[in-house]
């Protein structure tokens, strides 16, 4: 049986991954808990799944978890609350599914404490690929992706030769714009980009999925996981979400990996890996989900897409800079400080004025956060 913590459990990757450990209980039990502010929800969380400690970063919502919990599962608060989840002994793997940048540092004293990763939290590739990998190397512990894209590519790849790789084509569903016109997405709302036409996604994310953006930082997290040149990822909208992924080999096979468009797939096959366990939630029909379609994306209009892959290809700090850049962007169109178009403007001009660092370390890329951080809040100032 494994143990497992999960960072970020009342978001919906984590809600999705207790769905899982409940369709499980042969197979998986929970150790830890980790959360930002939702006490409620955590609290049920620890009443039905009992882990050994529970954490919320939020000292507030701690203290008021505390007060009212009475039981034998530890609460923590603050970010040492979240790293003792994170380290926690009674756990084997852990699975990171905190929202942004805010995933990297728990994720790397995972991997430093002999934990196997369950890696939903694509910006902790993103912002500190070279790092991550050098740290999974080092520990000799496993990494599973749990993206529906990076899964579909990890199993297609099963039983193949990598270096007869020749392309990932990396399918995105274009999100609830997909074929709009910059003239037409001047004036959209936080709500007409949370109606994802397939996916229930975390509000970032599903923003994320309209901008495009999410499609860049998979396209720079599938190089760090799967060890392809920029060259060789390729986004291909695919508005079904029926084939997650495709890969091709040199000899023109192409193998891809298809199901219903429903998280608790991927995230049970990262835990159940290299087992497959039956299956619990939704199947796929190939008889009634009708044509399966896929076309380019179009750049010119979902400018973060390309600006990202640019990142990627230069790299150093730019992947970094480009998702803190992205996330006080994406906090400021849902604060009302500025328009949907504005998001990868903003990102554009971040970049513009960033001097990279090519010499990788942890305080390196701290810093980078930190900077960029600054620029683009005053940035957006001053719009």
């Amino acid at each position: 049986m494994k143990a497992i913590s999960i960072l970020g459990s009342t978001g919906s990757i984590g809600t999705q991954t207790l769905d899982v450990v409940a369709a499980n209980p042969q197979h998986l039990r929970v150790a830890a808990l980790a959360a930002h502010k939702n006490d409620r929800l955590l609290e049920e969380q620890i009443r039905k799944f009992h882990p050994v400690m529970a954490a919320l970063s939020d000292r507030e919502a701690a203290r008021r978890l505390a007060a009212r919990y009475q039981g034998p599962t530890e609460i923590l608060s603050g970010e040492e609350g979240i790293m003792a989840c994170a380290t926690c002994k009674e756990a084997d793997t852990v699975l990171g599914a905190m929202v942004g940048y805010a995933g990297l540092k728990p994720t790397l004293a995972a991997i430093h404490a002999g934990k196997n990763i369950a890696l939903a939290n694509k910006e902790t590739l993103v912002a500190a690929g070279s790092l991550v990998m050098e740290a999974i190397r080092k520990a000799g512990v496993r990494l599973t992706p749990v993206d529906s894209e990076h899964s579909a590519i990890f199993q297609s790849l099963q039983g193949n030769d990598h270096k007869k790789l020749k392309r990932i084509l990396l399918t995105a569903s274009g999100g609830p714009f997909r074929g709009k016109k910059r003239e037409e997405l001047e004036h959209v709302t936080v709500e007409q980009c949370l109606n994802h036409p397939t996916w229930r996604m975390g509000t970032k994310v599903t923003l994320d999925s309209s901008t495009l953006a999410n499609k860049g930082l998979e396209v720079i997290e599938a190089h760090w996981l799967f060890g392809a040149d920029y060259d060789q990822i390729i986004p291909v909208i695919h508005p079904q979400s029926i084939v997650h992924s495709l890969v091709e080999y040199t000899d023109g096979a192409v193998i891809a990996q298809l199901g219903a468009p429903d998280m608790r797939l991927p995230i049970q096959y990262a835990l159940s890996y290299p087992d497959r366990w039956d299956h619990a939630f939704d199947q796929l029909d190939l008889l009634s989900c009708g044509p399966l379609t896929f076309f380019k994306p179009d750049t010119d209009v979902f400018r973060a897409l390309p600006l990202a892959i640019e990142c990627g290809r230069r790299g150093g700090t730019l992947p970094c800079v480009f998702n803190a850049a992205n996330e006080v962007a994406v906090a400021s169109f849902l604060k009302g400080k500025i328009s949907f178009l504005r998001i990868s403007e903003l990102i554009e001009r971040v970049l513009d004025a960033t001097v990279p660092e090519f010499t990788l370390t942890y305080e390196t890329i701290v810093e980078a956060d930190r900077k960029t951080r600054e620029t683009a809040e005053a940035l957006v100032r001053s719009l």
